[in-house]
């Protein structure tokens, strides 16, 4: 059985950081091998110092200034050389560390993005925004320095360890005792940040969400006078954030403080030890000085490990919330052998289509029909009769619960994205706009397109008086999710991204039905030189649209319901004929249930 993320310790946890980060591991045993080099070099200053107390300041005959002064120099040598090579390991570590991370963001991203469209709308995208953005920088704090801490450190001990043993094995097992116990004590402290860090780290999305929603609805917001009760609920995620940070960041604070205690504990035991028991384990002064400095090279990385457990807790906290989305399995991937498309013009056709929602929803029930090649097919229905959903499965933006989806007689689940996304293009219903140009955002649909070409599908859908009336033509920013436009003005720009990117199939999702009337004529002599000639299903707000359509698709509680040319539609008195009534009327619609056709 899997183990869910949130229950992976912290050592498991960043070893799954490194094996999801390969460039962290390249050139790695050279890094430990500098590490370790700048650490044994440093060992050499202890060595040195027994020699010049035993065999200069201590010795019978005097000093000799000239082997003293041969001696310093090589400790400060090495003092040199050690600081040098355990800086080179840093850097190495640190590039490492930055490209490393880079590219587990993208993965991340990259991950986010290959998932259904259903599991990203589940979740906060303030949340999902943290997972690639605080996440990863909590990590690259600790790997930057930590984690290059823990790297010399572990030998740095080791060696520090090794020459206690030579010196005097009863001072070094005092020694290794006293790291025994308040390594022991380190766990219990681990354990308890260990929740504590993941809970800021669920907080700090919580809180991106919270604000980002927020300003997303800044309008309603002001609209219903809804202040007051929204700072207090921003207000309560961010204190929420503060208070269980707070408690981390003490809990830190107290661990930290105890490294002190036990450097000074284990210090004094040696020197009290040494005085004491000296001249019976035939342990000189030179070599007890000698000791204390192992003592130091000891204590100095266990304190590095102390400080560097809060940032490890963190970063072990972020990768757990990392894996937590790389872990999620693509529920719609694209096919390994991907088949491409037929050349030329492609029917659609739905085989036993059933589709059910997470939350248990029956949204579409057996359907069977086929749309073809070069038809134009408007689909109408009430509010939740599963239009929606029949248009985002003809472009697998979902997959069917069972039967099939076909376009040119190839099952689209065998369909490679590049070549369905290039012969399938999908216009949803709100014409969402990235932060930047008019021409940046038509580019989506045909990245190569020249500002010439841009222009020139304006004009083949009548739009270039629109685009002549904006104040830079082309190069008006259109603010972020096109905020600087109107609704309708961003679906404008909608249309001519999927006109210029030229599909063989094309699907809109209730194009018109957020549009001021200004726009929507505009807008429907669009559309319908974008249908003309190419397969299109059109989910109809308007039933004007439909009358425009070849035929009609009529769908009720999932079903389709009934089919075919709008004239014949109202002429049977059917369901389509009521609705035809209920929008002539200006209700939009009735709310009875209606049973399928046979």
């Amino acid at each position: 059985m899997t183990t869910p993320p949130s229950a992976i310790g912290t050592t498991r946890a960043l070893r799954r950081m490194v094996s999801e980060a390969p460039a962290l591991r390249r050139g790695l045993g050279i890094t430990m091998l500098l590490a370790a080099l700048g650490t044994a070099i440093q060992v050499v200053v202890p060595i040195v110092v027994q020699r010049i107390i035993d065999s200069e300041i201590l010795a019978p005959g005097g000093v000799d200034l000239a082997d003293t002064l041969t001696l310093g120099g090589i400790a400060v040598t090495a003092m040199l050389a050690a600081m040098v090579v355990r800086r080179l390991a840093l850097v190495r570590l640190a590039l490492r560390a930055a490209q490393g991370l880079s590219d587990l963001r993208v993965r991340a991203f990259s991950h986010i993005h290959s998932l259904s469209v259903l599991h990203v709308e589940a979740e906060r995208r303030g949340s999902l925004v943290a997972r690639v953005t605080s996440d990863v920088a909590a990590i690259q704090d600790f790997v930057d320095w930590g984690g290059v801490g823990l790297l010399i450190g572990a030998a740095q001990v080791t060696l520090a360890v090794a020459m206690m043993l030579v010196y005097q094995w009863r001072l070094a097992l005092f020694v290794l005792g006293g790291v025994v116990l308040y390594g022991l004590l380190l766990v219990l402290f681990q354990r308890v940040l260990k929740r504590l860090h993941d809970q800021v780290r669920s907080l700090v999305g919580d809180t991106l969400a919270a604000i980002g929603e927020t300003i997303s609805g800044l309008v309603v917001v002001r609209a219903y006078g809804a202040e007051e009760a929204t700072m207090a609920k921003v207000r309560t995620v961010v204190h929420r954030q503060f208070r269980t940070e707070h408690r981390t960041f003490t809990l830190g604070a107290a661990m930290f403080s105890s490294a002190e205690v036990f450097a000074g504990a284990i210090t004094a035991g040696v020197i009290g030890l040494g005085v004491a028991y000296g001249q019976g384990w035939g342990l000189s002064a030179g070599t007890l000085l000698a000791m204390l400095f192992l003592v130091t090279l000891l204590v100095e990385p266990v304190q590095t490990l102390v400080e560097t457990l809060d940032q490890a807790q963190s970063a072990a906290a972020g990768v757990r919330r990392i894996i937590e989305v790389l872990d999620t399995p693509v529920e719609i991937a694209d096919p390994v052998d991907g088949v491409p498309l037929p050349d030329g013009a492609l029917d659609v056709s739905f085989a036993g289509v059933w589709f059910r929602y997470p939350s248990g929803e029956q949204a579409v029930r057996d359907v069977s029909v086929t749309i073809p090649a070069g038809a134009r097919v408007a689909v109408v229905g009430e509010t939740g009769s599963g239009k929606s959903t029949f248009s985002k499965l003809a472009t697998r933006l979902l997959d069917p619960t069972s039967g099939e989806v076909l376009v040119g007689g190839i099952p689209l689940d065998r369909v490679g994205f590049t070549d369905l996304r290039r012969r399938v293009v999908f216009v949803p219903q709100e014409g969402f706009l990235f932060d930047t140009t008019i021409a940046g955002n038509v580019r989506y649909g045909r990245p190569d397109a020249s500002d010439a070409r841009i222009e020139r599908a304006f004009a083949e859908l009548e739009l270039d008086g629109w685009l002549a009336s904006l104040p830079s033509g082309l190069a008006t920013a259109v603010g972020e999710r096109g905020s600087n436009l109107s609704a309708g003005e961003r679906q404008l720009v909608a249309l001519v991204r999927a006109w210029i990117a030229n599909p063989d199939v094309l699907v809109l999702d209730e194009a018109t039905s957020a549009v001021d009337p200004a726009l929507e004529v505009q807008i429907r002599r669009a559309m319908e030189h974008l249908t003309e000639s190419r397969t299109s299903i059109t989910v109809a707000h308007r039933l004007s649209t439909a009358a425009a359509a070849d035929w009609v698709m009529v769908f009720d509680q999932g079903r389709l319901v009934e089919r075919g040319p709008h004239e014949d539609l109202v002429a049977l008195g059917g369901v389509y004929a009521a609705l035809h009534v209920d929008w002539a009327a200006g209700t939009g619609g009735g709310g009875r249930p209606i049973a399928p056709v046979q």
